[in-house]
């Protein structure tokens, strides 16, 4: 059975600091023969903001007919969902924002009408990581960005404690991050541990 991972590049400039980020964790789950990886640009998925109508509420499904349409059964079936995410005026990027407020139908299904979000013997196997890069090197320039990711997260069934951070300040200009001493070597290690960790979760 394959892994699948599912990953979100989330800023509106492509093949960025973060977006490179996400490359180098991409590449090395790559190495192992049984990975599906399905790589998602924000910045062309065409995902509009939550209108904020509740609808979904009583409809069990957005009203909006965009990408959400394709990629919320792919949020469902992928075994680890990466995010990643330059910090913008303290915050997440405007398209990973939109993603994050999209799933507000995970929300109400959850905890509106009581549905569940993945079967039950898939609940506690699936997998997070947040990707950030930020300009500014103050210690605390992802404070406000890591509750929404955790409220994404834990709208679609995946656990605090089930989610992997690796947040590099201090790149600024396009490229930067290819001089950072330990951005890449940690980049690769975490996607490893993460096939890892699936594989000891899913009984591969």
């Amino acid at each position: 059975m394959p892994i699948k991972i599912l990953a979100f590049a989330g800023s509106p400039r492509r093949h960025g600091n973060s977006e490179t980020l996400l490359d180098w964790v991409l590449a090395s789950m790559s190495e192992d023969r049984d990975i599906i990886i399905e790589k998602i640009a924000l910045s062309e998925a065409d995902i509009n903001p939550c209108r904020g109508c509740n609808a979904c509420e009583t409809l069990n499904k957005c009203i909006q007919r965009d990408g959400m349409d394709i990629y919320h059964d792919k949020i469902i079936e992928a075994d680890c969902i990466i995010l990643s995410s330059p910090i913008f005026c303290m915050g997440l990027a405007a398209q990973v924002k939109a993603l994050v407020d999209r799933a507000q139908v995970f929300r109400s299904r959850k905890y509106v009408l009581k549905l569940p979000i993945v079967p039950p013997e898939r609940k506690g196997k699936r997998l997070g990581i947040f990707l950030s890069t930020a300009g500014q090197t103050w210690n605390y320039v992802f404070d406000a960005a890591v509750p929404s990711v955790k409220c994404f997260y834990h709208v679609i069934d995946i656990r605090d404690a089930d989610i992997s951070y690796l947040m590099i300040n201090g790149v600024d200009e396009k490229g930067a991050i290819e001089h950072h001493p330990t951005a890449k070597a940690d980049a690769t290690n975490l996607g490893k541990k993460t096939i890892t960790e699936l594989r000891k979760r899913l009984g591969l």
